[in-house]
């Protein structure tokens, strides 16, 4: 009888989480979410988890236009903070990583004058965000104005879509980038050295890039949504983050 028991459990957990769930990622986590998804499978082999990357503004403002996402991982508060208060998500956004800003050219580089590196003469173009749909593009404009580069180096500066169209421009259009960190954990990054390549901005120079998590209402009431939504806030997860060079909660 016990034995039973036991089996049902089993069969009733695989078809409580058998189903494909669709969730909306900034693109900063790109780079970590396959990582994420593969310890997900270990605990829910039978999930599909399907991911729609982009930048959170863009992201949010397909959310607002129904687009049929249960989750979304932005990369800054405000994006799931105005769904919230829309009621478009039905979890209150919490914290699940902390992004930090980089540096980074395929040529190398001297990083020892900091963010005034990017004045030389030998760099004519600059790659960030747009500050308008991208939060680390916002957070890449705060670090150049509090840095008083910004006046000097204003003309030179080209605008991506997404963080990691920011990495794509840097890579084939300009000479140097102002980047997710995450992306240079990548397994396709670790040829660029740090501190030759790439080298950490000081968090000092722009405010705390908080990323947040909400459930969005297409997923109510869908354990599967759930379940990921608390892996995200897991130890393991955390555990994942920091490997890609986040600060964790």
């Amino acid at each position: 009888m016990l034995k039973l028991l036991s089996i049902l459990t089993i069969l009733l957990s695989s078809s409580l989480f058998s189903g494909t769930i669709k969730i909306a990622v900034a693109a900063n986590v790109s780079y970590a979410i396959d990582d994420l998804k593969k310890e997900f499978h270990k605990l829910y082999p039978n999930t599909k988890v399907l991911v729609i990357l982009g930048s959170s503004g863009k992201l949010t403002a397909q959310i607002k236009h129904g687009a049929p996402y249960q989750l979304f991982m932005s990369a800054n508060m405000n994006f799931p903070n105005s769904l919230y208060k829309e009621k478009v998500a039905i979890t209150k956004p919490l914290i699940y990583a902390q992004g930090t800003l980089a540096m980074f050219s395929t040529k190398k580089q001297n990083f020892l004058e900091g963010l005034k590196l990017l004045k030389e003469r030998e760099i004519s173009k600059i790659a960030i965000g747009n500050p308008k749909t991208a939060p680390y593009g916002k957070a890449a404009l705060q670090a150049l104005k509090s840095s008083g580069v910004y006046d000097d180096i204003l003309k030179k500066l080209v605008y991506a879509e997404s963080i990691s169209q920011t990495l794509s421009y840097t890579i084939v259009a300009t000479d140097i980038g102002i980047v997710a960190s995450s992306s240079l954990y990548s397994s396709k990054m670790k040829h660029f050295k740090k501190d030759q390549n790439w080298v950490e901005i000081n968090p000092s120079l722009y405010s705390p890039i908080d990323q947040g998590i909400v459930i969005l209402k297409d997923g109510q009431n869908s354990s599967e949504v759930e379940a990921f939504y608390n892996f995200i806030l897991s130890e393991q997860a955390k555990n994942i983050f920091k490997k890609f060079g986040y600060i964790v909660p």
